[in-house]
């Protein structure tokens, strides 16, 4: 039978494992990756934007990014250990209005997107409390914590694919993902200079993003690790010198890099993700 591996210091070990170690950290327990078309999210415009938009002939995509994604975790019914993990993503989205013969004026609005996954993240009946430390103040205890997992989303900046103007009359289904924009929280808001027209507009911008994400639920717990050494570091600390500047510019490279744009094969990781071998989500992560 195995010997039991306790922390504390470790004896006759061949590869160089000097201590087992106790330590406290996220472990993740179920997670799963998602490639998704977006196709045509309502975007929701300011005041000036949607009065561009009312009197366009066309529009373009320039751009698109993340501001917020929220998550809820709620556990799923006659299902131990596994929870439906609801996500809502928010997109500040960039557009080019172009109206007659005139330069193309450049507008932002909001995208939002709901989506949701079902993952394992095993069960916990412990209460967790914790003491929250203030500086020159009696430290208060935080309010007891439910025991659930914790979502982690992973997500990077959409591809932004296209737009257009479509009529709400005849928009038909595409109109369904309407959202109460005067609920918005207010640091959504405040990521956009104008205030949000009315959602009841004639004439909408409909958009297309590819989105990339990764979506896990993790649980903080007591982990046994094998500890070769104290990590220290090899590197000495670089100060600067105000009476000679120069010899801290000596250490710097030159910036070849800034003067030689890459070349195509350099973008290897880029070209990779055009790779459709392996784009198959989990099957848990459909919604």
């Amino acid at each position: 039978m195995a010997r039991e591996v306790v922390p504390g210091p470790i004896s006759g070990s061949g590869n160089c494992v000097r201590e087992a170690v106790c330590i406290h950290t996220d472990k993740v327990y179920d997670s799963c990756r998602d490639k998704e078309c977006l196709e045509d999210l309502r975007v929701y415009l300011g005041r000036e934007g949607q009065e561009l938009i009312d009197n366009a002939q066309s529009v373009k995509i320039s751009g698109a990014q993340i501001i917020y994604v929220s998550q809820d975790v709620e556990p799923v019914p006659f299902n131990s250990g596994y929870y439906t993990v609801d996500i809502r993503f928010f997109f500040k989205v960039t557009l080019e209005v172009y109206c007659g013969l005139m330069k193309s004026k450049r507008v932002e609005g909001l995208a939002v997107y709901d989506k949701k996954v079902v993952l394992f993240g095993s069960e916990g009946k412990s209460k967790i409390f914790r003491s929250d430390y203030r500086y020159d103040e009696m430290d208060p205890q935080q309010l007891m914590r439910t025991n659930l997992p914790q979502a982690v989303v992973e997500v990077v900046d959409p591809i932004a694919l296209s737009a257009r103007i479509a009529e709400r009359r005849a928009c038909g289904s595409c109109c369904s993902n309407q959202y109460d924009i005067s609920g918005a929280p207010d640091f959504i808001c405040r990521c956009f200079d104008d205030v949000f027209a009315s959602p009841e507009c004639e004439r909408i911008v409909l958009v297309t993003l590819g989105l990339f994400s990764i979506v896990k639920l993790e649980r903080n717990v007591q982990l046994l690790i094998p500890v070769y050494d104290f990590c220290v570091p090899q590197n000495e600390c670089v100060g600067t010198s105000s009476e000679n500047p120069c010899e801290l510019f000596e250490r710097i490279e030159f910036p070849v890099d800034e003067f030689y744009p890459p070349q195509k094969h350099d973008f290897v990781s880029n070209d990779a993700g055009f790779d459709n071998s392996d784009n198959n989500c989990n099957s848990n992560c459909r919604h």
